[in-house]
């Protein structure tokens, strides 16, 4: 049985949801140092209290007890009279993150699952993300998930 909640993120996690995003932020930078900045986050409070207001990027949270375990934070994506692209909608998942204190039970799959609960009962036609391809423990996860891949990013670095 599930022993957390999951709700949209509100201006009193944004202190947790800081903590988290420093630790999702330290596995890039672990990963890839030639291009994230050690010891930074991606978004500021600032960013976070404008994002929990605009329902074109729900923020939801897992709470357990009133900590927040982990959070998904999304995106509305729609190609409206686009020249080649249909215009279905997209839920793009911007970011996922678990608490690395509760990795492996099952937090992150519960956010995934709401996620999709979400974009079905808004309407949505998929759901995606990315993932760096040297986080081998994230695509794991996601192929777990299901997730298949839609397309592939590539670079040489010069």
């Amino acid at each position: 049985m599930q022993e957390w909640s999951i709700r949209r993120a509100n201006k009193i996690d944004i202190p947790s949801i800081a903590r988290l995003l420093y630790q999702v932020h330290k596995v890039h930078s672990d990963l890839r140092p030639d291009l994230f900045k050690v010891g930074s986050r991606k978004y500021s409070d600032e960013e976070l209290e404008e994002m929990m207001q605009n329902d074109l990027r729900p923020i939801f949270v897992a709470e357990q007890d009133g900590r927040i375990l982990g959070y998904a934070f999304c995106v509305h994506q729609q190609y409206i009279k686009d020249n080649n692209r249909t215009d279905v909608k997209t839920l793009y998942i911007d970011d996922l993150c678990v608490d690395e204190l509760m990795r492996g039970k099952h937090v992150g799959s519960s956010l995934y699952e709401y996620v999709l609960e979400y974009a079905r009962s808004q309407g949505y036609y998929n759901v995606t993300l990315n993932v760096w391809a040297d986080n081998a423990d994230a695509l794991k996860f996601y192929e777990k998930l299901g997730l298949k891949i839609q397309k592939i990013g590539m670079e040489i670095v010069l």
